[in-house]
């Protein structure tokens, strides 16, 4: 090879090693459904920095208008995109039965549990939060825990639970059922402790009064993150729950995609009837 040709292939070695590779072509993201939202934060995400769709009182589907709050089973609730329940527990016995006052709701706790175990199996980027109060009985704190262990240890649901103080990272919680303890005998999460919730629950407001309140505290979850935020939405005031809500949800519909569009980390936003409301709980999800 002479030299003219040496320095020709040289030049052209040099040119195409000065040519960047074609950039790697991104794998397209993944559009999340309601049923796995919270596959798209990471697991050290904090608990008090989402907004988490969730209902009131989540097992009342029957005993006519003052009683119902939800349309939707347990099961339907979890695949819509909610992650907070509310779950009422009567002492019969050695179980918990299910009501809303006086009105039992055909179901047991055992039925709620399998429910969530169902979905977190099948999806267990998730987490399930879940109040567990003591509803038209006025058994002892020591019963009420009493009764709960047998739920853990002798009808085995311990393994579905995460029980400890203090609110998870969403890493921790993922696959598991937050207990949020509302009776002076439950382990876990003290519900309400004012070193870890701000609540709003007026739940016997007007809608008129009522609005306001929400508006206000989604605006406090907004501003002064740090607390794990409770927002209800529900209230019986005057009017069965499905009146109320009829008039409040689209309300804070209109309010979370206009002026708080840009908010995010809104907190827990407990709902009656939200599947009436076409969109509401996906624009909840919008805001994390």
């Amino acid at each position: 090879m002479d030299r003219r040709s040496f320095l020709a292939g040289a030049a052209a070695l040099t040119a195409t090693a000065l040519i960047p590779p074609p950039a790697a072509v991104a794998a397209p993201r993944r559009i999340l459904s309601p049923q796995d939202w919270m596959a798209g934060h990471g697991d050290s995400t904090a608990l008090q920095r989402l907004t988490i769709p969730g209902t009131h009182d989540s097992g009342a589907r029957f005993g006519g208008p003052w009683a119902e709050c939800q349309n939707t089973t347990i099961a339907q609730q979890l695949t819509s995109g909610i992650r907070f329940l509310d779950v009422r527990c009567r002492v019969t016995g050695d179980s918990f039965a299910i009501h809303h006052g006086p009105a039992f709701q055909n179901m047991m706790f055992g039925d709620v549990l399998i429910a969530c175990r169902d979905f977190l199996q099948a999806h267990p980027s998730e987490t399930v939060l879940m109040r567990v109060k003591q509803e038209y009985s006025s058994d002892s704190d020591a019963t009420f825990r009493r009764i709960f262990d047998t739920y853990l240890d002798t009808k085995g649901w311990r393994p579905l639970f995460r029980i400890g103080d203090g609110i998870p990272s969403l890493g921790e919680a993922r696959g598991k059922v937050v207990l949020l303890g509302d009776n002076g005998g439950l382990p876990g999460v003290r519900y309400a402790d004012g070193a870890l919730f701000d609540i709003q629950d007026d739940w016997n407001a007007l809608p008129g009064a009522k609005y306001p309140k929400i508006e206000a505290h989604f605006r406090r979850a907004s501003e002064q993150p740090g607390k794990l935020f409770i927002n209800y939405v529900s209230t019986s005031a005057s009017l069965p729950p499905r009146w109320n809500s009829d008039n409040l949800n689209p309300r804070v519909h209109s309010f979370i995609d206009g002026t708080a569009s840009g908010w995010r980390g809104l907190g827990i936003v407990p709902l009656d009837f939200p599947a009436t409301r076409g969109g509401l709980v996906e624009s909840l999800i919008r805001h994390n």
